[in-house]
């Protein structure tokens, strides 16, 4: 059956579908509008992120809560205001924000890191990305707006690359250490002052070319470079010493650390090597040991000398006492009378026998002291004790020289810790030398210069003095100043060195003071003895 088209009778059921095609409709709507509500809540919500509206010329339509936090504008002050509030002024001459808006309506967003400013004036680095908004028929209708706070990255960015920096340039200044950067191949990559310094290559000289240019010939026929990049590999680290060569074919001994870097997932990036020339250091190494040895030999030939001048004085004493006692008994007529002329003749003998005796015995005793044989006795000596004993058995020498020998008291609290026998073996020394080299005036003898830490026994005479220069030599074994062809002195010039090596012994000097034709003074000082 045909309809007329102006026929208002509806079909059977259509009420049904149309009240069903309405609920869908406004169901529909209902999830549309409440899907909007959402969305526009979600924006509102968003805190880490600034997100608003722009017109299309850029005033600010709508704000959310990212963006007062940031920002510091409430909703009520932003709304309206150009979005080139948030702009530097240098970048608001140059016309920046317009440029943002054309370039998001030409290729529909821009995106752009920079400084933006905050309500209150301070700085912040922002993320910003514009994006061109377009209705249905694709006319621009604003702009949609989102920016992030970046700002504390960015100081940690800038904190790092500084901190890169910093350490380039500490590597790049270092001048003690070769400090430089390998590819996982072992080609170079970096170079510091300290490499060029210790090497003698350029960076445009020695960059891309193999570390193993620094080894010796027998170093890279053993292939020491390669395994000593596989050691580090698998170790993390490789140090040695050991030798280098640099640029000029001279070799240097070095200290060697070798660093494998690694990315952060655990592939190999390449290496870090640092070297050091220790050539001087273990120069000076060679000289001690060598100083150590010669040293050491000179100990052992010291001590042979000793030894032997220690034996052969035992030995040469045996016959000298014999000569002695021998001419003693003919001197007393044992094997008969003697003539005058003949007591004559053996007390030349006797003295003679005398003298020897007396060289030896100063060989022996030195050879004791050199060989560290002499014992000492500790004990508080009178310094009063040992002057007069001493002065009492020098005086006769004095007599029979013709020189004046004037011994002075010495208060009786005045004492040394000392081995007496010692201290009078130095004391007789001194003052017999004393007496054996004034030929005219006098010689003192007598304690100074005391005080609570020391004691000082002094020989003064009026002797010819001794030159500065020669002032040390004087305690050298077997030297006598003054001795010539012409003017001899008995003695075998050892007793000086023997009394400054004992008094050291005991924690004592013996100190010399002199003056050319005005005489000398020898001054023993030894520790005070402490009161009982």
């Amino acid at each position: 059956m045909s309809r007329s088209p102006w026929n208002t009778e509806k079909p059977v059921g259509q009420d049904t579908f149309d009240a069903r095609a309405a609920t869908e409709q406004q169901s529909v709507g209902a999830i549309s509008h409440g899907t909007g509500d959402l969305h526009r809540l979600l924006v509102e919500s968003v805190d880490d992120y600034a997100i608003f509206a722009l017109d299309q010329n850029g005033y600010i339509l709508t704000w959310n809560a990212g963006a007062e936090r940031f920002k510091g504008y409430t909703a009520d002050e932003a709304i309206g205001q150009h979005f080139s509030i948030f702009y530097p002024r240098e970048r608001i001459e140059e016309g920046f924000p317009e440029f943002e808006l054309r370039e998001a309506v030409r290729v529909g967003r821009f995106e752009d890191e920079g400084w933006r400013i905050r309500k209150d004036g301070s700085r912040f680095w922002a993320n910003v990305v514009i994006t061109a908004l377009r209705n249905p028929q694709g006319q621009l209708v604003g702009f949609g707006k989102v920016t992030r706070d970046l700002s504390e990255r960015r100081l940690a960015e800038e904190a790092l690359r500084e901190s890169e920096q910093r350490f380039r340039l500490l590597v790049h200044g270092v001048r003690d250490y070769a400090i430089f950067m390998l590819d996982t191949t072992g080609h170079i990559t970096t170079w510091n002052t300290g490499a060029q310094r210790i090497k003698g290559y350029t960076s445009e000289e020695i960059t891309g070319k193999h570390f193993s240019i620094f080894y010796t010939a027998e170093d890279l026929e053993d292939g020491k470079p390669a395994r000593e990049l596989e050691i580090a590999t698998k170790t993390g680290v490789y140090e040695e010493e050991g030798w280098r060569v640099r640029k000029d074919g001279t070799r240097f001994w070095a200290n060697v650390v070798i660093t494998a870097l690694r990315k952060p997932d655990g592939a190999l990036a390449g290496f870090a090597k640092v070297t050091r020339d220790l050539t001087e250091r273990r120069a000076a190494q060679e000289r001690a040991i060598e100083a150590a040895r010669k040293a050491a030999a000179s100990e052992a030939a010291s001590r042979a000398k000793s030894e032997f001048l220690a034996s052969m004085s035992h030995e040469l004493r045996t016959p000298l006492n014999a000569i002695g006692g021998y001419a003693d008994l003919l001197a007393m007529g044992v094997r008969g009378p003697v003539t005058e002329a003949q007591i004559e003749d053996l007390q030349r003998i006797r003295r003679s026998q005398q003298h020897l005796l007396g060289i030896i015995n100063d060989i022996l005793n030195f050879s004791r002291v050199e060989a560290g044989q002499v014992t000492y006795d500790y004990s508080a000596v009178p310094v009063a004790t040992v002057i007069e004993a001493v002065g009492q058995m020098i005086e006769p020498q004095a007599i029979k020289k013709g020189v004046k020998l004037d011994v002075y008291q010495c208060p009786p609290d005045v004492a040394a810790w000392a081995d007496k026998a010692r201290v009078e073996q130095i004391v007789i020394n001194l003052l017999s030398n004393a007496v054996k080299f004034t030929n005219k005036g006098g010689v003192k003898l007598e304690c100074d210069g005391y005080d609570s830490e020391r004691v000082s026994i002094a020989v003064t005479d009026t002797g010819l003095g001794i030159p500065a220069d020669d002032l040390e030599k004087i305690f050298e074994p077997f030297v006598q100043v003054g001795r010539s062809l012409t003017q001899s002195h008995e003695g075998t010039g050892l007793g000086l060195s023997i009394s400054r090596d004992l008094a050291r012994a005991m924690g004592g000097d013996v100190v010399v003071t002199s003056e050319l034709e005005k005489g000398s003074q020898f001054r023993l000082i030894l520790p005070r003895a402490k009161p009982a």
